[in-house]
């Protein structure tokens, strides 16, 4: 179990808020927003009475409003089917979906844009690879090494390959304090010598960040494909995709100021051209005939039917957004929130939390407050204005891995304050006096 006797982090403190280091007294609610919160209208929300405290981005960000009125104003003023028609509004409407899509390309570094695959999000996007190079390339006795720390969208679409291949799935364990056991995985590459890698960039769960340029070294030293689950890292990290000399990289709109219903498969243009198609149907073709169908160049070879237009040009407005508040800053501001709430949240008695220490974790951390079941606890802190989320966080193995059936878990973005994390600590210690703990 990850828990106080192994992890640095998932250390049960047993101090009042009193006990607080004088370090996190001196910066107690003077950490603002590193993005205006007036650029976020739904942060003006109340909650049962209460200034509403936002700490569920992990799940699903909020939306700036140079994001909802990017799609309002397209859908006004713009909006029609894309690549079809030879009329204004929809060679205006194809120029902005494309745009979005070169937006994307420079976001993560991109060497094109022609790359850039737009699907619903990453678990669609994951799941594009393993029914496509997966079927197409796995055989009987082949290797695919996951971890324990993966998400459930990156470990069931590989379960379903392997049963359709005959291939096999290994899982990375992780250390006590929730980080990916590098002798193991080196151990695994070297024994089974996989076809594919598929890690996590940082753990929805964990916070944990997994040294990805380590990790992909060694996969492609075996022979190894390396496809990172960025569903956590692009929203918080600068992503350079080249530097990271991966093969696929797979994340969602929704987690990083966009809207729900588009995500992202950046894969190598050599590797997408020599996969077959994941969907069939209008856009991904060049010719049908009768006897036989000839595909489009990509990236519409792997985009059928009419796409997410809208949301498309959400995610471009939101990866403007992003690159305005600079990648760096991002990851630097969400560092300090992290530091902060992990010296805060271990003065709340207790509580007990998983993962690393904070220069290896991002802006996520998972508690458990003495014996109270975390949706019990989740109910409780809404009525005091804050949101988080709780339960398995669709990664039961690692849950199991932990020996806990469920965890409550904060986590920060762009618009999070360490007001709000003080708002979380003083509910968690009401919660406490509730249940007299």
């Amino acid at each position: 179990m990850l828990d106080a006797s192994e992890a640095t982090d998932a250390t049960p403190s047993t101090a009042t808020a009193k006990g607080v280091s004088a370090v996190s007294g001196a910066v107690s609610g003077a950490i603002g927003s590193l993005a205006p919160r007036a650029d976020f209208p739904i942060l003006a929300r109340e909650i049962n009475g209460k200034p509403l405290a936002f700490l569920d981005s992990a799940a699903s960000s909020q939306k700036p409003s140079a994001v909802l009125d990017a799609m309002d104003r397209f859908a006004r003023t713009s909006y029609a089917n894309i690549h079809r028609g030879a009329y204004t509004l929809s060679e205006e409407a194809t120029r902005a979906y494309e745009r979005a899509r070169k937006n994307v390309a420079k976001f993560i570094n991109a060497r094109s844009a022609r790359e850039v695959i737009f699907t619903r999000n990453t678990t669609e996007s994951i799941n594009l690879v393993a029914r496509t190079w997966a079927d197409a390339n796995l055989r009987a006795g082949d290797a695919i090494v996951l971890s324990e720390m993966e998400h459930h969208s990156n470990i069931v679409p590989w379960q379903l390959a392997a049963q359709r291949t005959g291939a096999h799935v290994y899982y990375t364990p992780i250390t006590a304090e929730g980080e990916l056991d590098l002798a193991a995985y080196d151990a695994l590459l070297e024994r089974h010598k996989p076809k594919l890698v598929a890690l996590t960039q940082m753990s929805n769960v964990l916070g944990t960040l997994t040294p990805l340029p380590e990790l992909i070294a060694k996969a492609h030293a075996v022979g190894a494909l390396f496809l990172v689950d960025g569903a956590q890292g692009a929203p918080h990290l600068l992503v350079d995709v080249r530097a990271l000399d991966c093969d696929f990289y797979a994340f969602s709109g929704h987690k990083m100021l966009g809207p729900s219903g588009i995500g992202v498969l950046w894969g190598r243009a050599a590797l997408l051209e020599a996969m077959p198609p994941f969907l069939g149907g209008g856009d991904m073709i060049r010719e049908v005939t009768l006897e036989g169908t000839t595909y489009n160049d990509l990236p519409w070879k792997y985009e059928a039917g009419t796409p997410a237009i809208i949301e498309a040009i959400g995610l471009g407005a939101a990866v403007d957004y992003l690159r305005q508040l600079d990648m760096e800053q991002v990851r630097a501001h969400e560092h300090t929130l992290t530091v902060y709430a992990l010296e805060r949240l271990r003065a709340v008695p207790d509580l007990t939390i998983f993962g690393p220490p904070a220069e290896r974790r991002g802006g996520v951390i998972s508690f458990t407050l003495g014996d109270i079941h975390a949706h019990d606890l989740a109910t409780l802190l809404d009525r005091e204005g804050v949101a988080v989320r709780a339960g398995h966080h669709c990664a039961q193995p690692l849950m199991e891995r932990m020996q806990v059936a469920a965890t409550a878990r904060a986590s920060f973005y762009v618009y999070t304050t360490s007001a709000e994390i003080d708002t979380l600590a003083e509910a968690l210690e009401r919660a406490c006096a509730i249940f007299a703990l």
